[in-house]
């Protein structure tokens, strides 16, 4: 293992560092206009939401590392507070990269992006036509982390309206991890997809309380074969199977394994397609 000090390492090297280490990060597509009433889209990735009452969302144009300017939304916020965060999917991700380009100010991104301007109905900036989601907000602090180039100013937004396409609801009204199809940044020119196989689900314990890992036993610990995802789902039962039910299923699935290593091969199986009771079940009767 490398260890990289901040205080010894160029600016950049240790941007780079920060960028490829933590990921993926979602898009804030910031739409705004300046005092002249002149719109700008730019992507920054430095973006989530930090609270839903009241609703609030957080972007930072950093300062660029090459002079230290700043963007052009960060200037544009100051003037008039008030952004688009629009969210970015598979099908507009080059567009929106070629948005990110250093264009002069005044140059309006959505014309040389080829992105489609929708009114807002509550702030005065555009909404991008194309994004599956938009989200109207009012700027309501801006704080500079610095002056140096690769300093961060975070634009704490208040969202007032969210926008979302019908097509990518599920049939409860939610929106579908599936149909909207999602991209983040990575480090570099790197993104990723959050789409087909690299979606994956896990239910989340906020109202059960699991053994947790502490208290499966130590020769399935130990194991050579159980990976540390597949002991946080063993720990993740709230219960253990009575000895009623490890029998029963004894008798009904009549299995044996010639050594451990087979048995948690077996078990490993089971626990890639989520069968956990199923798998403490086999642990357990063996």
């Amino acid at each position: 293992m490398i260890t990289v000090s901040a205080k010894d390492t160029p600016q950049p090297q240790f941007h780079g560092f920060l960028l490829g280490a933590v990921g993926p990060r979602p898009i804030a597509f910031a739409s705004t206009i300046d005092k002249d009433g002149r719109p700008n889209l730019a992507p920054f990735s430095f973006f989530n939401v930090f609270s839903s009452n009241p609703p609030i969302a957080i972007f930072a144009p950093n300062r660029s590392g090459r002079d230290g300017t700043n963007k052009h939304t960060y200037y544009n916020v100051k003037e008039v507070p008030e952004v688009v965060l629009n969210i970015v999917n598979y099908n507009m991700v080059q567009q929106m990269s070629l948005a990110s380009s250093p264009y002069a100010k005044g140059v309006d991104e959505f014309e040389k992006a080829g992105f489609t301007k929708l009114a807002s109905q509550s702030i005065k900036p555009f909404r991008v036509a194309e994004a599956p989601v938009t989200m109207e907000c009012i700027v309501t602090e801006v704080k500079e982390l610095g002056e140096k180039g690769g300093a961060g100013n975070l634009i704490f937004c208040e969202v007032k309206l969210i926008h979302i396409k019908e097509e990518v609801l599920d049939t409860h009204g939610k929106i579908d991890q599936h149909k909207i199809d999602l991209v983040a940044r990575m480090g570099g020119n790197w993104y990723c997809r959050a789409h087909g196989v690299a979606l994956f689900e896990i239910e989340k314990p906020i109202t059960t309380l699991g053994i947790g890992v502490d208290a499966i036993p130590t020769e399935i610990r130990s194991s050579k074969i159980l990976s540390g995802n597949n002991l946080g789902q063993l720990g993740n039962i709230e219960h253990l199977p009575t000895m009623e039910e490890i029998a029963s299923y004894k008798t009904a699935n009549n299995k044996h394994f010639a050594n451990k290593d087979e048995l948690h091969q077996y078990v490993k199986t089971l626990l890639d397609v989520n069968k956990v009771t199923e798998a403490w079940k086999v642990l357990l009767g063996n």
